[in-house]
């Protein structure tokens, strides 16, 4: 019993208008009916591939961005110790919840220093220290600190230490 309407399974006629070789297609008009070449494929995974390095990179860390900042505390703040060594002269180091700046010691005073790298910084938006007041640490003629001093930092629930030792050194822990 036929399970196809009468003439659906005839063969076309070599040299007709049905006949896909006629036409000049052969092999390649029936591959690509079949699917996608692989070079097709490989621009698609090339621009898939782009497409997501893309949204990687504009995704915030917050993290990385706090550790950052912490490390740039540390190098102006090593900075104020290796100017007090090079000046012989002390430099002190406030920090406050929204910024931190050096001042020098000059005519019996302190006098903040006001251009330069170690000019007074604001913290970037979202970071604070972990202070309730005006914290500062001072750095002597041989670059010896008066006192150690912990700064946290926290931003979106990540948290950055800046260890400032006793001896001038300082050091950034996550």
């Amino acid at each position: 019993m036929p399970i196809s309407v009468p003439g659906s399974k005839r063969t076309p006629v070599r040299g007709s208008a049905r006949d896909p070789r006629a036409r000049g297609f052969g092999l390649r008009w029936r591959s690509a009916e079949r699917g996608f070449t692989l070079v097709e494929l490989m621009v698609v995974i090339t621009v898939i591939g782009l497409a997501s390095a893309a949204a990687v990179l504009a995704m915030p860390d917050s993290r990385g961005r706090l550790m950052d900042e912490a490390a740039r505390f540390a190098v102006r703040t090593r900075a104020a110790h290796d100017g007090a060594i090079l000046q012989a002269r002390p430099v002190s180091l406030w920090v406050t919840p929204t910024g931190y700046g050096f001042d020098e010691w000059r005519g019996g005073r302190w006098t903040p220093i006001e251009d330069g790298p170690l000019a007074i910084e604001r913290w970037n938006s979202g970071t604070a220290a972990g202070f309730g007041a005006r914290e500062r640490v001072m750095f002597d003629a041989t670059g010896l600190a008066d006192r150690p001093l912990t700064v946290t930092l926290r931003r979106e629930g990540v948290r950055a230490d800046v260890e400032i030792a006793a001896d001038g050194s300082v050091h950034v822990a996550g």
